[in-house]
This record gives structure tokens, C-alpha cells and sequence, in this order.
């Protein structure tokens, strides 16, 4: 069987490729199972027309090969064209003697991505959205005889992400806190999950709309005390504020707010979050913010330069 695995959805992914190895049975490294990347991918095809001695069968997988990208190399191009030729000439044996699997983040619909997905099978894993996400997590409570409604599972992912990974990793502290018949509440996540830097950055941005400094601070304090980079946290807060800046500008224009803001499907849930806290400013305010994180930044780099103007003519 061949198969193109790719996409941003890691965990469903790899999901998938050891489902693969695991009916494919006993792997032997370099015997009937060969490990391939962007390095060593130009021996794919002597690869498969090796015998796995003692096997009947051969498992391949290929991972980040290169081959699927739109800019290419010119001998990443010339391969690519080989391999999707041998695929076509040769599917009958390939699906008799090989499972060859690529393992790729993004695919470019070329010959090869069209001469597997004729002859054998492409998955792509999106991020999934809200709905898929809650399903997921109330699935593994479940499992674990945990409870958690649908409104807390959707304050556990606001907080802790779309990464069904990071939600899994999180989601485990949570049950064993709960317990067997035990339920997960707000107040538990808020105590225990590890947010995600956006996360914080919403209610960084609700305590200063509310105009609490006090909290405010509390919850800055909190992301230096975690050793967040300063940096970084600036960062997050001007992309945050300029998100609500082109919610203002898309309601005063009555723009559509999703393409204005260029989410990907599974960020929609944020949509009413950000209008809900553009509400807490003016256009004017948001607009002076912004400039004030520009300046902050244009006054950090006139200092640095000073400061290595200084050591020059000092110590150099």
C-alpha cells in the first residue's frame, strides 16, 4: 500500500503512521524496514527494489523528503518525476511486496501527490475545529470516567490551544486530579492546565479593557514569573491589538470579520472573544496603543545601537 500523510494536525497524524506499523507487524531496521528523510531520499527506489531477506514484505516510510514542495531544488524536481513514474509502472508490486509511507507538513498537488493519490491513499490532517476538539476531549474523559461539560471543554481549549497533542497532555493532569466519577470544573483548569501565551494575552487584554491595573499586572507578573520572554510578550499584545484594530475597521466598513482577520477554520471561535473586547476601546485608543508598541520598539533599538556605539569607542 502507498500512502501521503500530511498536514498540521501532528497527533492524528502520527495516530495514523503507527497504526500503520503496527498491522504491518515486526519491524526490522534496515531489513524489512527503511527510515527515510530529506538526506538520504534519492535511495528510495534502490531501496524498494531490495529484497527484505527472510520478509515478505517491506515497510518504507519517508518522511520531510522534500519532494512535495512547490520550490523544489532542481534534483529534488528530476526525483520527484522518477519516483511518481516508478509508482505508475510499478503499483502492482508495490501493493504486493511494499507499504511505502510519506510523511510530509505540506504537499504541493504534483505528479507524485497525483500518482499516489490514484494508486494508493492520501490523508490530510487540518487542525481540527471547536465541535471536533470538545468531541475529542469529552471522548477521553469518558474513557476515564471523568465528567467535563461541553462549556468547560470549550474554556479548556481557549486556554490551552487547537493542538490536540498540548489538549491530550493537558487533559490527562486534569482527570487524575478529578478522579474515577469525578468532574472537571473551570477552577481546576485554571489552577493546573498550562495556557497558551494568546490565552493569557485575552485576559491580559480583559483586565486592562475593565481597566483593572491591578490584575493587569498580576497577570503580566505571573507571564514573567513563567520566564515568557518580554519580547515574545510584546509581540503576542501588538498582534493582539492589531487584531481588534481591524475588527473596529471591518464593523465601521461592514467587512466580513473572518476574512478581515485571516482565521484559519479553526480559530473561528475566537471571532466573538475579539468583538466582545474591541468593544472596551476606540478606534482612536487601539490606534494610539499600537503606536506606542512602535515606539517602544524603535526606542529599544536606538539604545541598543548607542549602547554598541559606546563599547566601540570605549573598548574596541
Amino acid at each position: 500500500m502507498i500512502y501521503l500523510l500530511y498536514g498540521e494536525e501532528k497527533y492524528l497524524l502520527e495516530t495514523k503512521l503507527k497504526k500503520i506499523k503496527k498491522e504491518f507487524g515486526d519491524c526490522v531496521q534496515g531489513i524489512n524496514y527503511i527510515q527515510l528523510d530529506e538526506q538520504n531520499i534519492s535511495e528510495i527506489i534502490s531501496d524498494i527494489e531490495t529484497p527484505a531477506f527472510g520478509y515478505s514484505q517491506k515497510l518504507i516510510i519517508a518522511k520531510n523528503t522534500g519532494l512535495f514542495k512547490k520550490d523544489r531544488k532542481k534534483a529534488n524536481n528530476a526525483l520527484s518525476d522518477s519516483v511518481a513514474e516508478y509508482i505508475e509502472n510499478h503499483v502492482d508490486i508495490l501493493k504486493q511486496d511494499i507499504t511505502l509511507v510519506f510523511v510530509e507538513d505540506e504537499a504541493d498537488k504534483n505528479d507524485l501527490y497525483k500518482a499516489i493519490e490514484k494508486n494508493g491513499e492520501v490523508i490530510k490532517y487540518d487542525l481540527l475545529k471547536l465541535p471536533q476538539l470538545i468531541e475529542n476531549i469529552k471522548k477521553i474523559c469518558t474513557a476515564y470516567k471523568v465528567e467535563i461539560s461541553n462549556e468547560t471543554a470549550k474554556y479548556f481549549v481557549e486556554c490551552c490551544g487547537t493542538s490536540m497533542q498540548e489538549l491530550i497532555n493537558e487533559i490527562r493532569k486534569l482527570i487524575e486530579c478529578a478522579g474515577t466519577n469525578g468532574t472537571i470544573k473551570k477552577e481546576d483548569i485554571d489552577k493546573l492546565s498550562i495556557k497558551q501565551l494568546d490565552s493569557v494575552i485575552f485576559d491580559l487584554t480583559d483586565n486592562l479593557g475593565k481597566r483593572d491595573i491591578t490584575k493587569s499586572m498580576e497577570v503580566l507578573n505571573n507571564l514573567l514569573y513563567t520566564k515568557e520572554p518580554i519580547q515574545k510578550i510584546l509581540v503576542t499584545l501588538y498582534n493582539h491589538f492589531k487584531k481588534l484594530y481591524i475588527v473596529k475597521i471591518a464593523e465601521i466598513y461592514k467587512k466580513d470579520l473572518v476574512l478581515s482577520m485571516n482565521l484559519k477554520p479553526n480559530q473561528m471561535f475566537l471571532t466573538n472573544k475579539y468583538k466582545t473586547q474591541a468593544r472596551y476601546f476606540t478606534l482612536e485608543e487601539i490606534r494610539k496603543i499600537l503606536q506606542e508598541f512602535i515606539n517602544l520598539d524603535e526606542n529599544y533599538k536606538i539604545r541598543q545601537y548607542r549602547f554598541k556605539y559606546w563599547l566601540r569607542n570605549n573598548f574596541m
